[in-house]
């Protein structure tokens, strides 16, 4: 892709937007996150882990489960009633 090739990339839409309002715009759009966002997830273990853990099939699994519950909740979302 040439730097004249307008409309081919993934991201022109983007830089055409910024350039048309370029003169009236106050500061960076990327400052002003979202609001609302949540952390990611945690899950946490008894020991340190170390490079050497025997536990690491324990440690695997917790964590699959956790993931396994998370994705659930997710999929619960769409067949709770609405409020």
């Amino acid at each position: 892709m040439g730097v004249g090739d307008s409309g081919k990339g993934l991201y022109d839409h983007l830089y055409r937007r910024f350039f048309e309002n370029r003169e009236s715009h106050q500061g960076y759009e990327f400052q002003h996150a979202p609001s609302g966002s949540a952390p990611p997830p945690v899950v946490t273990f008894r020991d340190r882990l170390r490079w050497w853990t025997w536990d690491r099939w324990q440690r695997r699994k917790a964590i699959l489960a956790a993931r396994d519950r998370f994705q659930q909740d997710i999929l619960d979302i769409k067949k709770r009633p609405p409020k």
